[in-house]
C-alpha cells in the first residue's frame, strides 16, 4: 500500500541520486498537489544554485532519470508521466492503472492503509482539566474535544495512551467551599453541584468569605485542616469532589468523550510531592531564594525592565502554586508513567508558563532529551461580536446548555425526515454533537473561531453535518443495492475523471492520519475528510452506481469505491470523535 506523495518522493530522490550523486538522495523533492498535474515537484528550483545550473536544466535531468531515458536511471518504469514546466517545475501525473491498483490494496486492508506504529510510544495526554470549583463552560469545550481526538488517533496508531484529567481540585478556595457546604447542608450542596451550578455555589461562598468575618475565619481554618488531610475535612472534600465529577461526567457522556474517573489526576494527587520537589531543586542549586520566594530562573526569560523572570516554585509565605504542581506533574509523568511524549492540551494564554515549565524541567533533568513535551495551544471561542463567547448578560455559557441547544437545533434541521421519534432523537444527538465538535476541530487548534450554530449545522460547506450526510448517502446506496459494504471488493477500474479523482483522494488517508498525530493537528484530518466528501459528491453526481444501464464491471468497481470511501469517512470521523449516524 503506497501513499502517492511518499511513492513520488522516493522515486524523485532515487532520480536525484542517479543524476547528481548519492549526497543528493535525501534532498526534499518539495512535492505538492498541483492544479496542472496530480503533483508538482519543485526540487529543481531549490537545487539550481547548489548545482550551479539553470533550474530548467536540472529539472530536465531529473525527468530523464525518472522516465528511464537517462543512462543509469532506475529500472522500474515511472508509474505515469513527467513533464517539465515553466522555469523548472516537474509536473507528475500518475497512471490510472497505478491509482486503481493502489486503491485495491487499500480496499483490501481493514485499516485502509494506516499502518500500526513500528515503535509504539507511551503518550500522556493532559486535557479537559476543568476547575472543580467552577462549572464547565464553552471554554472547556476545545481542550476536551481536541484532547479526545489526539487520544483516539494515537490509540489507532498503536501507541500506549495515558489520559490525564488534571482537575483543579485543591487549594485555598476549598476552605470556603467546604464551609459553605456545611452551612447549606450536604444534600443541598450535592444537588447544586450535580446540576452544574458550580458558579452560583462558588459565588455564594465567596460573598460570605468577603462579608462575614466569622465565615472567613472558619474558611481559613478549614484550609489548614485540608492541607493536613484531617479525616473529617477530607470526607467533606470527597463529597464536594464526587458531586462535581458526576456533573463533569454528564458533559463527557453527552460529548462522547472517553474520559473516566480513572483518568482523573488532579492537583491533589501531587500534594505529597511538592515539598520534595522544592527541596531537591534547592539542594541542587537549580532553584534559589529571591525576595523570600523559591524560584527557578530558566535562561532567556526577562521581565519588562530586562530583569530575569522567575518561575516561582514556592511563595514567600511558604505556599505552593501552579508551578510547583506542574513541576511535580512533569517529573511524575516521565519517571513513573515512562512517557515518551507528553501533550498538554491547554489554553494559548498559558504559553509563557508552559515554556518556562519545560525549560525548568530540563534544567532539573526531569525532562530528558528523549522525551518530548508539547504545548498544544488552544485558542479562544468567540461570539458573533468577536469577543469571548458569553451570554447576553455577560456570563459564561454552561457547556451542557450549549450542547442541549445544539441537539435541539439539529432536530429542527432533520424535522422533515421520515423517522420515528426514537430515530429522530438519536440522529439529532449525532448531528448536534458532530456539528459542534467538527466546527472546532476543523480549524487550527491555536486559532480563535466564532461559535455560530447556523454555520455549524449547515448541510453544505465544510461542516460536520455535510460529512455525516456524505457517509449516510453511501449507506443508502448499499441499502438500495442490497449489498453489504464489506462485500464490495471490485475490481476497481477507473474510467470517468470523477472516479479517478476519488480513488486518488482515498490514497491520502494514511498520510492525513499520520500528519494529525505527528503535529497534533486535527484540522489536517478534518480538511482531508472534507476534500474526500467533496470528491465523493462529484463522483455521486457523475457516476451512476445502481442504474440499469451501468454494466456489471463498472457497477462492481463503483461499489468498491463507495465502500472504501465509507470506511475512510467512518474511520476518520471516528478518530475526530464525530459520530456517524446510519441515516440522515
Amino acid at each position: 500500500m503506497t501513499d502517492p506523495q511518499l511513492a513520488l518522493t522516493e522515486r524523485v530522490q532515487q532520480a536525484l541520486a542517479a543524476a547528481f550523486g548519492a549526497e543528493f538522495s535525501d534532498a526534499d523533492p518539495l512535492i505538492r498537489p498541483s492544479q496542472f498535474a496530480d503533483y508538482q515537484a519543485n526540487v529543481a528550483m531549490s537545487l539550481s544554485k547548489r548545482l550551479r545550473r539553470a533550474p530548467r536544466e536540472v529539472a530536465q535531468e531529473i525527468a530523464a532519470h525518472l522516465t528511464g531515458e537517462a543512462a543509469g536511471a532506475p529500472g522500474e518504469p515511472f508509474p505515469g508521466t513527467v513533464e517539465v514546466s515553466g522555469p523548472g517545475f516537474l509536473n507528475l501525473t500518475l497512471s490510472d492503472a497505478w491509482i486503481a491498483a493502489q486503491a485495491a490494496e487499500v480496499l483490501a486492508d481493514p485499516r485502509s492503509g494506516v499502518a500500526l506504529s513500528d515503535s509504539p510510544q507511551t503518550i500522556v495526554v493532559d486535557y479537559s482539566a476543568p476547575n472543580a470549583a467552577k462549572e464547565m463552560h464553552v471554554g472547556h469545550l476545545r481542550t476536551t474535544i481536541v484532547g479526545d481526538a489526539l487520544v483516539r488517533v494515537h490509540e489507532h496508531l498503536g501507541n500506549r495512551v495515558i489520559r490525564q484529567n488534571h482537575l483543579g481540585d485543591w487549594g485555598t478556595p476549598f476552605g470556603m467551599l467546604i464551609e459553605h457546604l456545611l452551612d447549606i447542608g450536604e444534600q443541598a450542596a450535592v444537588a447544586q453541584l450535580e446540576a452544574g451550578e458550580g458558579n452560583a455555589y462558588y459565588q455564594a461562598a465567596r460573598a460570605k468569605f468577603d462579608s462575614d468575618p466569622e465565615f472567613n475565619s472558619r474558611a481559613r481554618a478549614r484550609v489548614v485542616t485540608l492541607q493536613a488531610e484531617e479525616p473529617e475535612t477530607m470526607r467533606l472534600w470527597h463529597i464536594f469532589m464526587d458531586a462535581t465529577v458526576r456533573y463533569f461526567n454528564k458533559v463527557y457522556a453527552q460529548l462522547g468523550v472517553g474520559l473516566t474517573d480513572d483518568d482523573i489526576a488532579g492537583e491533589s494527587m501531587y500534594n505529597h510531592m511538592l515539598a520534595q520537589v522544592c527541596d531537591e531543586l534547592q539542594e541542587r542549586g537549580i532553584a534559589v531564594v529571591s525576595e523570600g520566594a523559591l524560584c527557578v530562573f530558566p535562561p532567556g526569560y526577562t521581565g519588562r525592565e530586562g530583569q530575569p523572570l522567575p518561575f516561582m516554585i514556592r511563595k514567600s509565605d511558604g505556599g505552593y502554586g501552579y508551578a510547583t504542581t506542574d513541576m511535580a506533574t512533569i517529573r511524575y509523568r516521565v519517571q513513573d508513567l515512562k512517557a515518551d511524549r507528553i501533550l498538554y492540551v491547554i489554553g494559548a494564554t498559558q504559553a509563557l508558563h508552559m515554556s518556562m515549565l519545560f525549560d525548568s524541567a530540563r534544567m532539573a533533568g526531569w525532562l530528558p532529551d528523549h522525551v518530548s513535551a508539547e504545548h498544544v495551544q488552544i485558542g479562544s471561542v468567540l461570539g458573533s461580536d468577536g469577543k469571548m463567547f458569553k451570554t447576553r448578560s455577560g456570563e459564561s455559557i454552561k457547556l451542557l446548555d450549549l450542547l442541549d441547544e445544539a441537539e435541539s437545533r439539529a432536530a429542527g434541521v432533520i424535522r422533515d425526515s421520515d423517522y420515528d421519534e426514537a430515530e429522530r432523537v438519536e440522529i439529532a444527538h449525532a448531528v448536534g454533537m458532530g456539528a459542534v465538535k467538527y466546527a472546532d476541530l476543523s480549524v487550527s487548534h491555536d486559532s480563535e473561531y466564532v461559535f455560530d450554530f447556523d454555520r455549524m449545522l449547515a448541510l453544505t460547506g465544510n461542516t460536520g453535518p455535510y460529512l455525516q450526510y456524505a457517509q449516510a448517502r453511501i449507506r443508502s446506496i448499499f441499502r438500495r443495492g442490497g449489498v453489504v459494504p464489506a462485500e464490495a471488493t471490485g475490481p476497481i477500474v477507473l474510467g470517468h475523471p470523477a472516479e479517478r479523482a476519488l480513488a486518488l483522494q482515498l490514497l491520502g488517508f494514511a498520510r492525513a492520519v499520520e500528519e494529525m498525530a505527528e503535529g497534533s493537528m486535527p484540522h489536517k484530518l478534518a480538511a482531508y475528510l472534507f476534500d474526500t466528501a467533496s470528491a465523493f459528491t462529484t463522483f455521486f453526481e457523475n457516476c451512476p452506481v445502481l442504474k440499469d444501464d451501468v454494466d456489471p464491471a463498472t457497477r462492481a468497481s463503483r461499489l468498491a469505491l463507495c465502500g472504501l470511501t465509507l470506511r475512510v469517512m467512518e474511520t476518520g470521523l471516528g478518530l475526530l470523535g464525530v459520530p456517524v449516524p446510519e441515516r440522515m
